[in-house]
């Protein structure tokens, strides 16, 4: 739903812009706790409902989602407790996410059916009745003329739904559990949805996905705001997916307009997408097909720790260079040890990587894009109105690491490194989008079927460009992105200086 402004968009917003005015303002402890408490009345006002079966509810629903843009758990239902608990332990900078990291609020879920079939009031009662002929289960039979599913028959096979002439048998899926690639989505025994985290590598299509917005991830609005207002040195380093994402902000605005928001310096993560192009392709190079039959892309942290999961006999498969958002903060962590990092992109399973032991060094902070937008409006910044950076300092990354943003782009950039050491290198590749598809994609390299291939792994239909934190539309960033990209000093970052050799940050 990127790039339509719903109702629960809304909702979301408004969370974001209160908890960033609060962090910004209040100092009091005490007066922390009344606003959290206060808030839903401010952001559902007056008596009567607007969007659910009672005021009450609404303001129960946005209670919690206050509680999760703050980083703090779910309440439990069935205990007596306050909006502002466990306050205290995270009005620390340090705090960080307490798993799990997705959650579902279970009163704002619609209870919605999983997977099932239904005969619409489109059925016309034809004679044919090939929806009945085809069913292997005899799950179809007709009542005054008309088709009905037996459901304790029906085995969801879709023969029926394909075969009606009208359209008239519909197949309806619960949202949440139809954008989830990993099947890790079932219901409770009350009907809500409920989320199995040994599946969920948290990508967010689950979030975005659900129409009643009952599924919340949690944010670190909150904690950034205080470690800038205490005197930290947050630098943001920003996903190339920015572009297109907040009306009036072109390339040359962004290092000013954070800097109003209290950060000390922003760069741009596509400077180590350079980074990560050049390590990748220096290991195709090198380990395919001689140490491994292919090799998989490592910046997207939901397909990579799907394919370990799903597949761990292939995980050394998957490349082990470190994702552009960890190459840039550790780039900067060397030059300015004392900064704290903050990543600004367009992913919620950037929070699950950020999280590592390994990680947890480096990235400090994760914001996506919709929470950003939430603090330019908590500061009331026109972003059309910021003067432009006359260092320009988002104009040094190549073509191909602006690329990395969109579906194709990071084997795009790594296949034309390639090209530039070996010209005479046939690299193949496939791509998936989704990771339903890149499931399918990874049984098809067990089965021999990509050996000697290049796959690229997007959990985001589309890309970064789509990902769950994205507030525009995707398909047009994508034109914005390919100008960007067309717009880069240089194409490929191959045979051009880097700010440092990319050795220097293994360790």
């Amino acid at each position: 739903m990127r790039g339509i402004y719903t109702p629960v968009t809304d909702i979301r917003r408004k969370v974001f812009t209160e908890v960033a005015r609060m962090s910004y303002e209040i100092d009091d402890m005490k007066d922390f706790a009344y606003l959290m408490r206060a808030l839903p009345y401010q952001i559902m006002p007056g008596e009567e409902s607007s969007l659910r079966s009672s005021i009450f509810l609404e303001r129960a629903i946005v209670s919690e989602r206050i509680r999760l843009a703050m980083g703090m758990s779910l309440r439990p239902i069935d205990e007596v407790s306050s909006v502002d608990d466990e306050l205290e332990e995270s009005i620390i900078a340090e705090k960080y996410y307490e798993p799990p990291l997705v959650n579902v609020i279970p009163f704002a879920c619609n209870r919605c059916p999983e997977k099932s079939v239904h005969v619409t009031s489109m059925c016309q009662g034809c004679l044919a009745h090939p929806c009945q002929e085809v069913c292997p289960k005899q799950a179809i039979h007709f009542e005054n003329g008309k088709s009905v599913v037996d459901q304790s028959k029906c085995v969801k096979c879709m023969r029926c739904v394909n075969a009606c002439p009208y359209g008239a048998i519909a197949r309806i899926d619960r949202p949440c559990a139809a954008a989830c690639g990993m099947d890790a989505i079932h219901s409770d025994k009350y009907g809500r949805a409920k989320i199995d985290y040994d599946k969920c590598v948290s990508c967010g299509m689950c979030l975005v996905n659900c129409p009643f917005g009952a599924i919340v991830d949690k944010g670190q609005i909150f904690q950034l705001v205080r470690a800038i207002r205490g005197g930290d040195k947050v630098i943001a380093i920003v996903a190339p997916a920015f572009i297109n994402q907040f009306p009036g902000m072109t390339p040359a605005k962004v290092r000013p307009a954070l800097q109003a928001l209290g950060f000390a310096d922003a760069v741009e993560v596509a400077i180590g997408a350079d980074l990560c192009t050049i390590d990748e392709a220096k290991d195709f190079l090198a380990e395919v097909p001689e140490h491994h039959p292919f090799m998989g892309t490592s910046c997207c942290p939901a397909w990579s720790v799907m394919a370990k999961k799903l597949f761990p006999e292939y995980a050394d498969c998957i490349s082990m260079t470190m994702t552009p958002m960890v190459l840039t903060a550790r780039m900067i962590k060397r030059e300015r040890p004392d900064a704290r990092i903050c990543f600004i992109g367009p992913c919620s399973a950037k929070k699950l990587e950020a999280s590592r032991r390994t990680v947890r060094s480096e990235v400090d902070f994760v914001l996506t894009f919709e929470e950003l937008m939430g603090l330019f409006e908590a500061k009331e910044i026109d972003l059309a109105k910021v003067p432009d950076d006359p260092e320009h300092r988002f104009d040094t990354a190549s073509g191909d690491g602006r690329g990395f943003a969109i579906a194709g782009g990071v084997a795009q950039a790594v296949v034309n490194a390639i090209h530039a050491t070996d010209p005479d290198r046939e690299v193949k590749v496939a791509g998936a989008q989704g990771l339903a598809e890149c499931r399918k994609m990874m049984m098809l390299a067990k089965a021999g079927k990509y050996n000697g291939y290049l796959l690229e792994g997007m959990a985001c239909p589309g890309g970064c460009i789509a990902g769950a934190g994205t507030i525009a539309d995707p398909g047009r960033t994508a034109v914005t992105l390919n100008k960007f990209k067309a717009e880069a000093a240089h194409q490929t970052p191959v045979g051009v200086e880097q700010p440092i050799d990319i050795d220097e940050l293994k360790y």
